[in-house]
């Protein structure tokens, strides 16, 4: 099994907040978050793919291939866009990078893995300190 992965980039502005909550208690849990006017970050994004290499090519999937994917059904999707407002895979869902991580590889699973290769992982960095790494739907032990 060999794995390969592809570094795309974006950027977005986004809040974290509950409408549910009071302002006061949206600032209590989510800080800076929670700024009504949102913030934004120079997102990176890394996915990663496993399968055989391919004789005929050397390949376990052709890079711009999966560029393209990661372009069509994320990137372009998200880039320079309020991930609260603009993205359609994020309506009803809290904007965290946790949860916009899980989107991203649900928007991705299906076309790479109908590609022959298998979505191995989806790594989103949000700061240089910060990132989060999902693997799917992993059972547990």
């Amino acid at each position: 099994m060999i794995y390969i992965t592809r570094r795309e980039q974006f950027n977005a502005a986004h809040k974290l907040f509950r409408e549910e909550w009071s302002d006061e208690k949206n600032l209590e849990v989510f800080g800076k978050c929670a700024n009504p006017n949102w913030h934004g970050h120079n997102y990176e994004l890394f996915v990663t793919v496993k399968g055989a290499v391919a004789p005929e090519t050397g390949y376990v999937i052709d890079l711009k291939v999966l560029k393209d994917i990661i372009k069509s059904h994320v990137t372009d999707k998200l880039d320079h866009k309020n991930v609260n407002l603009d993205v359609d895979f994020m309506q009803g869902k809290m904007a965290s990078t946790e949860v916009i991580c899980v989107e991203i590889f649900n928007q991705l699973q299906p076309h790479i893995e109908a590609k022959g290769v298998f979505l191995h992982k989806v790594k989103l960095v949000e700061t240089e300190n910060n990132y989060v790494e999902y693997y799917g739907h992993q059972p547990i032990s």
